[in-house]
């Protein structure tokens, strides 16, 4: 099982043109099982490059044996007509449940700028079984912010695992009542905007309460102490200053001896951000 997460800015590169087909040839070329990506976009004239095209439609439209899950936290308005930007997920495999969480945005008055962050998580039925797949994109401002979502991803994460305990079918309950096992198991990627050892980065790999498995960074299952290869920072783009890594993959505690590789594709420059790769055995 091949997973795929990547922030593709828009699809807009270095030189403020957008080429969705180019994002589209690099995931052809990796050929995963499921597709994460995060800074999709739709009807956002005033982003770099004009984005003014439905982007969730467009990538879905290139991979039409994939399952489309869209989610897109920041929603605004003009004229009556939606400007989305979010998170996107396509998967070969059959989805039996999505869950779009809206995230926390606490005020934060050194941080005035930002805007509403969101979770996405789906059941898929993978070739092993049912797993939890999320993805999502923190804030990347405020600190405070970044540090209440990953709390509220944790807890989510202890609900999720709480109810795969005590799951019990019951067909004679409305289909509504009728989700399915919402397993434990569970990958969790995205541009977290936090570096490796950083205070929230620790914090969403503590211990677990309630007896949930722990996250695990599949680049340490991986790769142990091998230096991280950054995610961002590359190509010549103007952010950030210095190459870092802001993306990540992280595993439940089960699947860590699943994880065979773990990679960044550092050669295209099609965002500002590269895609990462996580292969399962």
């Amino acid at each position: 099982m091949r997973v795929v997460s990547w922030n593709i800015r828009w699809g807009c590169g270095k030189d403020g043109r957008i080429r969705i087909h180019a994002i589209i040839d690099v995931l052809r070329r990796l050929n995963p099982d499921v597709i994460c990506l995060q800074e999709v976009a739709a009807n956002h004239p005033e982003l770099e490059g004009g984005a003014t095209a439905n982007q969730f439609k467009q990538l879905g439209g290139a991979f039409g044996g994939f399952h489309l899950m869209e989610h897109a936290p920041s929603e605004l308005y003009k004229n009556n007509s939606p400007r989305l930007f979010g998170n996107l997920i396509l998967s070969k495999y059959r989805i039996s449940q999505v869950h779009r969480h809206l995230l926390p945005w606490p005020a934060d008055p050194d941080n005035p700028a930002g805007m509403p962050r969101g979770l996405m998580e789906t059941v898929i039925d993978a070739p092993s079984g049912k797993l939890r797949l999320m993805t999502t994109h923190l804030e990347y401002y405020s600190v405070l912010q970044r540090m209440a979502q990953v709390r509220r991803i944790r807890e989510l994460h202890v609900e999720a695992s709480a109810r795969s305990r005590i799951f019990q079918p019951d067909p004679n309950l409305d289909a509504p009542y009728q989700l399915g096992f919402r397993p434990a198991s569970s990958i969790l990627c995205g541009d977290f905007n936090f570096a490796p050892d950083a205070e929230d980065y620790r914090a969403l790999l503590a211990p677990m309460e309630g007896g949930a498995p722990a996250f695990l960074d599949a680049w340490r299952v991986a790769h142990g102490n091998v230096a991280r290869a950054p995610t961002t920072g590359l190509h010549g783009y103007p952010w950030p200053e210095r190459p870092e890594c802001y993306d990540h993959f992280f595993v439940t505690e089960d699947l860590a001896p699943r994880v065979a590789s773990v990679d960044v594709q550092s050669e295209t420059a099609a965002s500002d951000h590269q895609p990462v790769v996580l292969d399962l055995n």
